[in-house]
């Protein structure tokens, strides 16, 4: 059976609107304008810091802010879950590789308390062995260095990677691993234009896409 690790947000989960709110809480409290969904959306992926970092940009507030910025952020995002939704799919998907006695884990950016809330609040926890968060290494996604120890704490079997955008893309191809990707996620180029083994844009259809590359796979060492 396969080990495969999968991204959190934007893959499992659309916390767009939870970090847009707390982005905004924290631009209030500092004086500034909000931002809207859309850029909120797109200051995701490569962990707090970064995010932090592209919301400054946005409102033209200085480096020296930063520390001040990114610690008000962090104190709202330990427990922010209820604006968080579920993918339509993802339960059955997860359902169903269980079932098939598949290992799975997590390898996100997001950091692990924050991580952990949520999971627990949608009732995702039990599907998953191993979680790797943003702090839980000193590296973190695109490094493959999470990836690889997700992997290392599953059971032995083939390896694949599940997410959504291009950090997760470099990560699968930096940790020579097949890639599947959600194409409803927070990607910022086309599908085309991001390396990928196989693609889906509803859950419903991953279970079947685990199946088809684990028989390729098996096909090609007995060829």
């Amino acid at each position: 059976m396969a080990r495969i690790v999968f991204d959190l947000d934007g893959t499992l989960i659309d916390s767009a609107l939870d970090l847009h709110n707390i982005a905004c809480d924290v631009m209030s409290e500092e004086g500034h304008p909000p931002i809207t969904v859309d850029q909120a959306r797109s200051f995701i992926g490569h962990g707090v810091d970064v995010f932090v970092t592209k919301l400054r940009s946005a409102r033209r507030i200085p480096d020296a802010d930063h520390d001040r910025i990114l610690a008000k952020f962090k104190e709202r995002y330990q427990d922010a879950v209820h604006l968080t939704l579920i993918y339509p799919g993802v339960k059955q998907a997860l359902d169903a590789l269980v079932q098939a006695g598949h290992n799975l884990g997590i390898c996100t950016n997001k950091p692990m308390v924050p991580c952990m809330a949520v999971l627990k609040h949608l009732d995702l926890e039990k599907y998953f062995q191993v979680v790797r968060a943003g702090d839980s290494l000193p590296v973190h996604k695109p490094d493959p260095a999470p990836l690889y120890s997700a992997y290392s704490d599953l059971p032995p079997g083939p390896e694949i990677f599940v997410g959504d955008s291009e950090v997760d893309a470099e990560t699968a191809m930096r940790a020579k691993v097949p890639f599947l990707l959600f194409t409803e996620g927070y990607r910022k180029k086309p599908v085309g234009l991001i390396p990928h083994t196989q693609s889906f844009s509803h859950h419903d259809g991953l279970p079947d896409l685990v199946d088809a590359l684990l028989a390729d796979s098996e096909n090609a060492r007995s060829a």
